[in-house]
């Protein structure tokens, strides 16, 4: 790829778990002291989401004229991450979802820029639950929280008002969820609701699911990870998503769906309602080329469960172990310029927001801040005049994200026990005789074999 001055990278969307970004060999210093930092652009974005991210390269290098980016296209992906870390082919700065953040630390694959990110004048003010995905066993700060989501549910409203459902009364209870879905299909043809099940993504949102009904996947006591996968409440959910899918025939027929898949038949009308991370309208913009005037938002449904609760997650900026000190140096600088100005300083925040409104990139779409809520309050404020979402489509998410208890994914093995449960909704959904007790039981035996050995 050519110099950032000339293409670029839409990092601003990384917020969605799931559009996230590596690294790779150090950009050395040169005699005159100017350093190269590879940074990365999303496959597949549209013109103004590039356009945007030009702007804003190039405000960076015109404030920091001895520091010049490099862009390489990639996209995270959890079946080949680990294989391009370890081939050293990916940028040097990049991301990964808080999942991976400790593990990358403790086995030292990304850099200790600790000692940058201390002298930043809002270190010390990150919401210590978040922070802590980015921490050292020492406590030091070796990735940088740059975004954080609560799952929600997604809704097209369009579906929903040929299905004779009102749009801004969305279901609040599974039960809900199950009857509109089943309306939607039965009087729109499409898929009334439809779930991920393959790319981790499977185990991501039946582990969300479980969560929703007062399941957890793992128990760890000390050092020692228990394996729950195997419980009443995992039961429910997959009976209940096997009922929707052969009784009511409201799930569709395409049970491979991946996050990139997912949203795109999603954004062109093909599904009524689907689990992902509430900040999940940029990408579906940027990406997908969603109708504004389609979309919507709302809570996920909570049982009454005592310990229902919502699966929450985020993004952290992350510098490439082997970078030297210079290029840890700028690469901070840049994490700073463009993932944290916008939510800590004014003047940063408005210039933000208008170069992404200019290049018609949404601002404005709902995450929970890597602060605190007063914090999204005053960025919301500070940059009213460039909105451009429909927020009022989003209140029913809005208006709640922050009273719902937010629960941390599980922590022990994390993508590889969503890996192995990606067969197990797989198999709900296209084997009608499918065994629930012996899928769980087994699943829950191989993630406890995982969990015993890490």
């Amino acid at each position: 790829m050519r110099s950032s001055k000339s293409i670029a990278l839409l990092a601003t969307f990384a917020t969605v778990a799931i559009a996230l970004t590596a690294c790779s060999s150090a950009a050395d210093a040169g005699d005159d002291g100017r350093v190269t930092v590879k940074v990365s652009i999303d496959p597949g974005l549209e013109k103004g989401a590039v356009d945007a991210f030009n702007d804003r390269v190039e405000q960076f290098e015109k404030a920091n004229p001895k520091i010049d980016l490099e862009v390489q296209e990639y996209n995270w992906a959890a079946t080949t991450f680990t294989a391009q870390l370890a081939g050293g082919t990916l940028p040097n700065v990049f991301t990964v979802p808080f999942t991976d953040g400790r593990g990358l630390v403790e086995r030292k694959q990304v850099a200790d820029i600790s000692a940058q990110v201390a002298e930043l004048p809002y270190a010390k003010d990150f919401n210590p639950n978040i922070a802590e995905a980015g921490m050292s066993p020492e406590a030091k700060m070796w990735a940088v929280p740059i975004a954080a989501y609560g799952q929600a549910l997604h809704y097209n409203r369009a579906l929903f008002t040929q299905a004779g459902l009102d749009p801004n009364d969305p279901p609040s209870t599974w039960d809900e969820v199950r009857t509109a879905a089943r309306q939607i299909a039965q009087r729109t043809g499409q898929a009334g609701y439809a779930q991920m099940t393959s790319g981790n993504t499977g185990g991501w949102i039946l582990t969300t699911v479980d969560y929703a009904y007062g399941g957890r996947t793992e128990r760890v006591t000390g050092d020692k990870a228990e394996a729950t996968i195997d419980t009443p409440e995992m039961a429910s959910v997959l009976k209940d998503m096997k009922d929707m899918r052969w009784s009511d025939n409201s799930m569709g027929a395409n049970f491979l769906y991946d996050w990139g898949t997912i949203n795109q038949d999603f954004a062109a009308g093909r599904i009524g309602m689907y689990v992902s991370g509430g900040g999940n309208y940029g990408q579906l913009v940027t990406q997908n080329g969603i109708k504004a005037a389609d979309y919507g938002v709302t809570a996920l449904p909570l049982t009454d469960d005592k310990n229902a609760g919502v699966l929450g997650g985020g993004t952290l900026a992350v510098v490439s172990a082997n970078s030297d000190d210079a290029t840890k140096a700028a690469a901070v600088k840049w994490i700073d310029f463009y993932y944290m100005e916008k939510l800590t300083d004014h003047d940063a925040a408005v210039q933000d927001a208008k170069t992404l409104a200019e290049s018609n990139a949404p601002v404005g779409s709902p995450a929970l801040p890597v602060f605190d809520k007063a914090t999204y309050d005053k960025t919301l404020e500070w940059t009213a005049e460039y909105v451009n979402v429909p927020l009022k489509q989003m209140t029913p998410y809005t208006d709640n994200m922050f009273d719902q208890p937010l629960l941390t994914e599980p922590s022990r093995s994390t993508q590889e026990v969503y890996a192995l449960l990606d067969p197990v909704v797989q198999t709900v959904l296209t084997d009608r005789a499918a065994d629930i007790k012996s899928l769980l039981a087994k699943a829950e035996a191989d993630a406890q074999a995982l969990l015993d050995r890490n």
